[in-house]
């Protein structure tokens, strides 16, 4: 994963990313990567249950 931080609080599930963080150009060159978990990963203490995040901007 890359910039995402995530633990469970509870029933909730609590995301962090650092949003001034930067990884450089998509494939596609249209936007800019700031954090991803890189494909469908469990959630902690959850293995049954996965995400997929992507965040970024416009380049």
């Amino acid at each position: 994963m890359k910039n995402v931080d995530m633990t469970v609080e509870g029933n909730a599930l609590v995301i962090r990313v650092d949003l001034a963080k930067e990884f450089g150009e998509s494939k596609s060159g249209k936007s800019i990567t700031i954090a991803s978990t890189e494909g469908n990963v469990s959630v902690p203490g959850h293995e049954d249950i996965k995400i997929g995040l992507n965040i970024y901007k416009k380049k």
